[in-house]
């Protein structure tokens, strides 16, 4: 069964449906905090962005801006968003174990540390002022204040601004790169998360080219300032008293949080250590409270983790070996990840597995594991066993053929071949799986029942043998004589994960099934046919093949003989929906690979 993913809106509110919703995490309140923020750049920055048409554009867009954020809900939003956030952010490098991060993520906890620094300063100036000294926060006023009064303030804005929108947008792509539509749409959140700080540095300058021309007449100046609220100094000091304070605050709790991590470390020295043991016989001793993930990375030994740690995506999951019956229980949120990609008992995820006693673990992904390998995926990419239907096509005299073309014309013909055969097997609804020489296997049943596979695998045969022959056609001139192929398929149990290494990593399936179905292939030779079906594919699709020749063979490792029929030119009988079966086969999306 497919567990849903828990939305935010759905961690947030209490209760659902009359059923008592998970309670917000941590992670969950720190996320909406910093979806709250960067929805208050966002507006800033769009505000920001029409000085490049005018100075009054500015001022026009800052009625609406005011209008979602000073009311008495966005100022509360807003507030607790701006307290929250960054102490949520020290609590989370309060807990981490260690400070070996990855270079974008030891990036983006150093931007996120230096937004306060930087923007204590501008909110002083506007917000505060605003609510303390009846100051009028104008974009006019603020303009003039950092272009013309205090350039240098002004240079420090843009690099807050650029610093900001990074650390919100990097925090966004690490959130959102687990959504299966969001490969689609990052090339536009991209480009919108490019142009929109470029468009508000442009607007400011233009603004502030505006005002530096208008600040020439002193007349100007100072009615500008008269419908402000001329400069207090006893307001200003008071300002920069709270600056100051604000500054020494936010710098306290950050020494504290790296003081309390020192203790701790102490602290856990005088504890026994725990002997953690990796496949190849590797053992790494560390300190209690250490996840497994953070001991792999303390011991440089290469761990996936696409989220970072954060218990996101379930990529650093790994096999417990030795102390199962020891560990701690899992947190309602690991059991969430792990139920969803149909993990057994003996998984558990490394970033969330703190272990209090000696254990053997060994990691089920790469290393270099993809993001969107880290997708809730049906087949469950540890693997398991599945009964589904493989299809192998092999091109026949295709060497004869290949020794008198170049090589140029071999690659654009195995291409096209190619993809004639993959469209054809992807229309059917199946995976095309392995591509190797002149020869195709393709899985099919893989995210739907054995009997639905067996189907589209034969309607995929049938596709196959019409698109070579269009293709063949269309190659008259360069072929002596039209293509020709071979095909088997056989349905049975087989193991189905991602296996490989590196880039070459795969959905692919091993075992008898596979084996029988290559051999139907090479049989299609002898028997100078297109297709060769065990009798399981036809029942399983229920089809009549009756009227095809049936042979019983031995095939190498198995003890029992298979039944098979040999179909040659007349594959209609043996085709769901055209002869074969008189209910035509409904479109099916196609499998995740």
């Amino acid at each position: 069964m497919r567990i849903p993913r828990l939305g935010l809106t759905s961690r947030l509110v209490g209760w659902t449906r009359g059923a008592p919703a998970r309670r917000p995490g941590t992670r969950s309140i720190h996320l909406a905090a910093g979806l709250v923020l960067l929805g208050y750049v966002t507006t800033h920055l769009l505000n920001h962005a029409l000085g490049l048409v005018s100075l009054a554009a500015m001022e026009a867009g800052r009625v609406w801006f005011l209008a979602a954020w000073r009311t008495p809900a966005g100022a509360a939003l807003l507030y607790g968003a701006f307290v929250t956030h960054p102490l949520l952010a020290l609590w989370a490098l309060y807990r981490r174990r260690h400070l070996r991060m990855a270079a974008w993520d030891a990036l983006r906890l150093v931007l996120g540390l230096a937004i306060p620094l930087l923007l204590v300063e501008h909110v002083m100036g506007t917000r505060v002022a605003a609510t303390w000294f009846g100051a009028t926060d104008t974009y006019t006023r603020t303009v003039f204040a950092l272009w013309v009064s205090r350039p240098s303030h002004g240079a420090r804005q843009i690099l807050l601004l650029v610093v900001a929108w990074l650390h919100g947008a990097m925090g966004l792509h690490y959130w959102l790169r687990f959504r299966r539509w969001y490969p689609r749409a990052a090339p536009w959140l991209f480009a919108v998360a490019l142009l929109l700080p470029v468009l508000a540095i442009l607007g400011f300058v233009t603004a502030g080219r505006e005002v530096a021309a208008l600040a020439r007449d002193p007349a100007w100046v100072h009615a500008m300032q008269a419908a402000t609220g001329p400069r207090d100094p006893t307001a200003a000091a008071a300002l920069d008293r709270s600056r100051n304070l604000v500054l020494l605050v936010f710098l306290g709790l950050l020494a504290a949080t790296l003081g309390a991590r020192l203790v701790r470390r102490g602290l856990a020295h005088g504890r026994g250590a725990i002997l953690l043991t990796y496949p190849g016989g590797r053992t790494v001793t560390v300190r209690p409270g250490l996840s497994v993930l953070e001991a792999s990375r303390l011991a440089g030994i290469p761990h996936a983790s696409v989220c970072g740690g954060r218990g996101r995506c379930s990529t650093c999951r790994v096999r417990v070996t030795v102390g199962l019956d020891r560990l701690p229980a899992m947190s309602p949120a690991e059991r969430q990840v792990l139920r969803r990609v149909g993990a057994p008992d003996n998984v558990r995820l490394a970033c969330q597995l703190r272990p209090t006693h000696d254990v053997g673990v060994a990691p089920l992904l790469p290393p270099d594991v993809k993001p969107a390998q880290s997708l809730p995926h049906a087949d469950a990419l540890s693997g398991r066993e599945q009964d589904v239907t493989v299809l192998f096509a092999d091109l026949r005299g295709f060497t004869r053929l290949a020794e008198r073309k170049l090589p140029y014309d071999v690659v654009f013909l195995l291409n096209r071949y190619f993809e004639s055969v993959g469209e054809s097997i992807t229309r059917a609804g199946g995976m095309p799986n392995q591509f190797t020489g002149d020869g195709v296997m393709a899985l099919f049943g893989v995210n739907t029942s054995p009997e639905e596979g067996s189907r589209r695998a034969l309607v995929a045969a049938g596709d196959i043998v019409r698109a070579l022959a269009t293709l063949s056609r269309s190659l008259a001139e360069e072929l002596p004589a039209p293509l020709r192929i071979g095909i088997g398929i056989h349905t049975g149990p087989a193991v189905v994960g991602r296996m490989g290494y590196g880039e070459t990593v795969y959905l692919t399936a091993v075992g008898d099934t596979v084996h029988v179905a290559s051999r139907l292939q090479e049989l299609t030779k002898e028997y100078t046919c297109l297709l060769v079906i065990s009798e399981q594919v036809a029942a399983r699709a229920g089809v009549d093949v009756s009227r095809y020749p049936r042979h019983e063979l031995t095939v190498r490792n198995r003890t029992e003989r298979l039944a098979v029929r040999v179909i040659d030119d007349d594959l209609a009988g043996v085709i769901p929906g055209r002869g074969g079966d008189s209910s035509p086969i409904a479109p099916l999306p196609l499998p995740r690979a």
